[in-house]
């Protein structure tokens, strides 16, 4: 990369100070890395000034639209109602639902009730009632730009043992997002997650987890909220991701319906929760894009 740019050049990062003065050190904490075995970042996945404010533009949208929908989330609303409205409330903002059509999804947002897990796709006959827990989960393009975040809702009064679920996987996520720092990994994130969950007596899925978001919906890296500290992808400042870690009242396990290839259960139907945030990894520690 030095090579290639000249230590007295502009940085390719458009961030108007020379390279020896902005990613240099970067790079060269890189390539220590490297040489000692441990997974480190594509320069690819390591957003510039611009990217980032575009993805930051992205993000203020997907928040705008979560808040935009909170006063919605009611006994008798119809999920399909709820899609809707985030619909034209995306267009409204001039974005784009990053769901629409992703890989066949059929609808503009996931909407997963009690022991759906995730990608609950909204429909008029489910409707919501009271006692129910609800994730929203949100994605928006916009000017090209992709973020992402979900949070949960209870409809009227929940049960202690639900509200006590929700609040965990909130702690959950606030716990995996403090371990996001400049030369940590990505493994901290998990064994923080995990801890706290088992420790509180729920468990995390598996085999869904974050990714790496900006210029596509889905990009490396894979975030899991089970591993081990001091394992995974390096974390480098400028690589932006998804901390969203699913917790089950029970067991881990889970089933995705056959009739519609989306919709994926807790196995044994207890109720789940999740909270999803996009993060960006700076030199001082993590930025949170949308929530």
């Amino acid at each position: 990369m030095s090579d290639k740019f000249g230590r007295n050049n502009l940085c390719w990062c458009g961030s108007g100070r020379k390279y020896k003065k902005c990613h240099a050190f970067i790079n060269e904490q890189m390539e220590i890395y490297r040489l000692k075995g441990f997974e480190v970042p594509d320069q690819k996945l390591l957003k510039t000034k611009q990217q980032i404010e575009g993805i930051r533009e992205s993000g203020r949208r997907n928040i705008a639209i979560l808040d935009f929908i909170e006063n919605f989330v009611v006994d008798g609303a119809a999920t399909e109602e709820l899609d809707r409205l985030i619909y034209e409330k995306t267009k409204e903002l001039r974005g784009i639902p990053a769901d629409l059509h992703y890989e066949g999804y059929p609808k503009s947002v996931c909407i997963s009730i009690n022991d759906v897990v995730c990608h609950g796709i909204p429909a008029k006959h489910i409707l919501l009632k009271n006692g129910d827990i609800v994730n929203i989960d949100v994605s928006t393009i916009y000017n090209g730009f992709f973020s992402d975040s979900s949070r949960m809702f209870c409809v009227g009064s929940v049960s202690p043992q639900k509200q006590k679920l929700v609040d965990i996987a909130k702690e959950c996520l606030d716990m995996g997002l403090a371990q996001v720092k400049p030369w940590g990994f990505l493994g901290d994130v998990g064994q923080a997650v995990n801890n706290h969950a088992e420790k509180n007596g729920y468990t995390v899925v598996r085999e869904i987890g974050g990714h790496g978001i900006g210029l596509e919906f889905h990009e490396e890296p894979w975030v899991s909220h089970v591993t081990k500290q001091g394992t995974g992808m390096l974390l480098v400042p400028g690589l932006v991701f998804t901390v969203e870690p699913m917790i089950n009242m029970g067991i881990s396990k889970i089933v995705t319906d056959a009739n519609d290839n989306w919709t994926i259960r807790t196995a044994d139907g207890k109720p789940s929760a999740q909270w999803e945030k996009t993060v960006l990894v700076t030199e001082a520690g993590y930025e949170v894009l949308a929530y």
